[in-house]
This record gives C-alpha cells, sequence and structure tokens, in this order.
C-alpha cells in the first residue's frame, strides 16, 4: 500500500470536509429525498432525481476523503529536525533574479496543491528544485518555458 504525503493542515482540512458531508449534507439529502419520495411517482419527479444525483455526489466524496486519509502519510513539519533546509511542509519566500518578482509558496501533498492558496505540489518542478536547500541559496529550476533562477530568501515551518 503506497502512502502519501499530507500536511497536517491538509488531514485537518480534510477531517473538516468529511465531517460536514457525514453530519450535516447527509441527512439535508436524506430529508430531501423524503420529501421528494412525498410527491409521488418517482419516475417523472424532478426533485427526488436532483436529490438522488446530490446523494451519489456526497456519498462519492466521502468515500474519496476517506480513501485518502487512509492512505496519508501526516507529516508536522515543526517536528522535523530541518537543519535550516526546505522540506515537505516548509513555505517558502523566493525572488525570481530576472525579474525581481518575489512569490512564498508552502510544499504540499498532491491533494494540497491550489496555486491560488500559493501551495505547491512536493512533486511540482520549483518543490523538487526547492527540497534541501537553505536560505541565501540560489537555484535553477527547469520550466516549461526555459530555466530559472531563484534566490531563497526565507524558510518557515508551521
Amino acid at each position: 500500500m503506497k502512502y502519501v504525503p499530507m500536511t497536517l493542515r491538509g488531514a485537518e482540512r480534510l477531517r473538516k470536509e468529511l465531517d460536514y458531508l457525514k453530519n450535516i449534507r447527509r441527512p439535508e439529502i436524506i430529508k430531501n429525498i423524503s420529501e421528494a419520495r412525498e410527491h409521488g411517482d418517482l419516475k417523472e419527479n424532478a426533485e427526488y432525481n436532483a436529490a438522488r444525483e446530490q446523494q451519489g455526489f456526497c456519498e462519492g466524496r466521502i468515500q474519496e476523503i476517506e480513501s485518502k486519509l487512509s492512505h496519508a502519510h501526516i507529516i508536522d513539519v515543526t517536528k522535523l529536525i530541518t537543519n535550516n533546509r526546505i522540506v515537505f511542509g516548509a513555505t517558502v519566500n523566493i525572488e525570481n533574479l530576472d525579474t525581481a518578482h518575489r512569490r512564498t509558496y508552502s510544499i504540499v501533498g498532491d491533494d494540497e496543491a491550489n496555486l491560488k492558496e500559493n501551495t505547491v505540489s512536493i512533486n511540482s518542478p520549483i518543490a523538487r528544485g526547492l527540497i534541501g536547500h537553505k536560505a541565501g541559496d540560489v537555484i535553477e529550476i527547469d520550466t516549461p518555458t526555459g530555466k530559472i533562477r531563484y534566490k531563497i530568501i526565507q524558510i518557515k515551518y508551521y
């Protein structure tokens, strides 16, 4: 069985969603199905069909989250010995040396990655290029548009 790395925050986010789906959303859908059944013929009942579809999506997501959590290797970055190097779960402030543009990224598991939240997958080219380096290091990352040089400004572990 292959385990997938996940941050403590990512696991907690999934647990909250799972709790919501099981304890709030699932009962709402069951109530909607029950009310729709009272309207008569189920073949031509749009409310019933919509509620059953919602139930399918909800149950699918519950199974997906439970599977992710059961295969997760949860890593608490605050308890790692890092030697001031970039590791999984670290938050890194970097500067593009060609454009002087600064970005901050947190290195997370594949399922947690979301560029809108400035989180990148451990398997992304930028994360692979950052792992193991220290603040002040200059690195080159191979990207689809070519090599980009970055300077590591700051590393945080939380």
